[in-house]
């Protein structure tokens, strides 16, 4: 089994017309103001339509943990949920170590390695694993995998290692800005929760704890989210009030 780990060379200026074009392309999409999601679709989208490849997964760290958030086949099964620590498998050694792995045949046999059996691309022959960086700061990997033996060329290497340099801070603007949507969003829940549990202190005469039991409680009940039932408690108090 043939193991090359290579450390990326900075992209020649003077290359041909293909260079310019998918880097206009990639600075473009860059440009973009997208969530996550969005941005690590392109990715896979972009780095599939450079390298004819069979799998195309992205990586994005995610505290000490490596979290698969887009994958160029469906696996709705494991997309956000799927983790693995940085150091562990070929995958998380490139994220340790911040170099690209490549091995053409028989990757599954590499002793870093690691297995997932929610994954059939466990078993294709060919890997290609480089780091997503940005100033510096490792923000996921991407992986390239192929069903049969691949020498992966230089140039292939060289050009998914750059697509890592250049949306590394697209995707952790990305990472940041769902992050602080997601906070926003559970300081609004926890603004209408607690007000929402006022009311039904005040009409049923209960405490604080218990008005949150009854939220929590209509929620399973009506299978609902506890911002949905708050919210539909704060619409009929003010609906009362106004009659």
């Amino acid at each position: 089994m043939a193991l090359d780990v290579i450390t990326p060379p900075s992209f020649d200026p003077g290359g041909d017309a293909s260079d310019i074009d998918w880097l206009h392309e990639i600075g473009s999409r860059i440009a973009a103001a997208d969530p996550l999601h969005a941005v690590l679709a392109r990715v896979v989208e972009f780095v599939a339509s450079i390298v004819a490849c069979d799998s195309c997964f992205v990586y994005v760290l995610d505290g000490n943990d490596l979290v698969l958030r887009a994958s160029k086949t469906p696996h709705p099964d494991v997309v956000d949920r799927l983790t693995l620590r940085v150091g562990q498998g070929i995958t998380g050694w490139v994220a340790e170590h911040r170099e690209p792995v490549a091995v053409w045949e028989r990757a599954f046999e590499d002793p870093r390695f690691q297995t997932f059996n929610e994954l059939p691309e466990d078993r294709y022959e060919a890997f290609l694993s480089v780091p997503v960086l940005s100033r510096g700061k490792l923000v996921g990997v991407i992986n390239v995998q192929h069903r049969e033996p691949h020498v992966h060329t230089r140039r292939e290497i060289q050009t998914i290692s750059m697509i890592g340099f250049l949306v590394g801070a697209e995707i952790e603007m990305a990472r940041l800005e769902t992050e602080n949507t997601e906070l926003s969003e559970q300081l609004e829940t926890r603004k209408i929760v607690d007000r929402a549990k006022g009311i039904l202190q005040r009409d049923l005469g209960v405490t604080e704890e218990e008005a949150y039991l009854t939220i929590q409680r209509q929620s399973r009940q009506r299978r609902k989210t506890k911002k949905e039932i708050a919210e539909a408690i704060v619409l009929a108090d003010e609906l009362r009030r106004r009659v």
